[in-house]
């Protein structure tokens, strides 16, 4: 019997998740709450579970990891320290700034419940969080830069969709080619938000909806479009169904530093995703941390953890041995 892994929540990423869990042979799905009508959904997995999400405390002691799909606005600072005390938990928590009092409450929870949390897995913050660390660490004496896309901004979009008169939206985050340009050959300028991406918004508006106010609520929104050059596209619903139902996203983390004396050699390091899918890329991230949590908790470790704090060899399906052959 695999590693036995609950889904809390069935949206685009809890379906990413049964995704990746399908194609590692050491995970196996077990059950998938939701706060909708089991009978409603159509999981892909023969033998899980669908069960509504009050029941499950019940399985606490049939799961080995709880992964928790939930928003980072309002679910997860709710969910996951309410299940730390009960399962070995982990999430994609992905509002930077408060992520350190995310990680206190998590972490306060797991321990009472002598449980491994592990909080804030995906791309960024995730896997390009660890690119930041390895690069810091490596190139002290440099600067850091991060560009996202082009991709669709889950978020953004779903702003849009909540300015009356607009029926459905989609927005893209667009890196600025010039400045992607310039950090790649080793520059360092100082960059404000508007002159790392640009925002390009396709929109379908009610019929009779006023699209210059709609336009002008979208460009002057705080925090997502006001401080950036901002295109707004106004198409059809038949339109954004065929050319913009996918998920893609992406981005790169760049950093560009100096050694020697008085940094006479330039070095840069560049890691860049190029994602068809973000919520099945994002999937697979949190299914390697899943096996990691796990191991941890048998391991004897409590108390959340992010992805600094897990080696890499816990992410992997593979032995030491096989590891330093294969990888090393």
């Amino acid at each position: 019997m695999g590693i036995q892994i609950g889904i809390m929540g069935y949206g685009n990423l809890g379906r990413g998740i049964e995704g990746a869990i399908a194609q590692n042979p050491d995970l196996e799905l077990a059950a998938v709450f939701t706060r909708r009508a089991p009978e409603s959904l159509q999981i892909a997995t023969p033998g899980a579970k669908v069960l509504p999400a009050a029941e499950a405390p019940a399985w606490k002691d049939k799961i080995d990891v709880l992964v928790l799909c939930g928003g980072s606005a309002t679910d997860l600072p709710e969910q996951t320290p309410r299940y730390a005390e009960l399962f070995n938990v982990v999430d994609s928590f992905d509002t930077h700034a408060k992520i350190p009092q995310h990680f206190d409450a998590v972490d306060a929870a797991a321990r009472r419940g002598g449980k491994v949390g592990i909080i804030s897995t995906g791309w960024d913050p995730g896997m390009f969080s660890l690119n930041r660390l390895y690069a810091n660490a490596i190139l002290p004496e440099g600067k850091d830069y991060t560009f996202w896309g082009r991709g669709v901004s889950q978020g953004h979009s779903d702003a849009i969709r909540r300015i009356e008169g607009v029926r459905d939206a989609r927005q893209y985050t667009v890196p600025v080619s010039e400045a992607l340009a310039a950090v790649r050959a080793g520059e360092t300028p100082a960059l404000t938000a508007r002159q790392k991406h640009t925002r390009e918004c396709w929109v379908v508006a009610e019929e009779g909806a006023d699209r210059a106010r709609i336009e002008r609520e979208i460009k002057g929104m705080p925090n997502y479009f006001d401080e950036y050059d901002t295109t707004v596209h106004f198409i059809s619903e038949e339109e954004l169904r065929r050319d913009h139902s996918e998920l893609p996203h992406g981005g790169f983390v760049i950093r560009s530093g100096a050694t020697g004396k008085d940094g006479a050699h330039r070095h840069v390091i560049e890691y860049s995703l190029k994602l068809d899918s973000n919520p099945e890329f994002t999937g697979s991230v949190i299914a390697a941390y899943a096996r990691a949590a796990y191991r941890l908790y048998q391991e004897g470790q409590r108390g959340c953890k992010t992805v600094f704090d897990v080696a890499p060899a816990y992410l992997s399906p593979l032995d030491g041995a096989e590891l330093r052959r294969c990888l090393l």
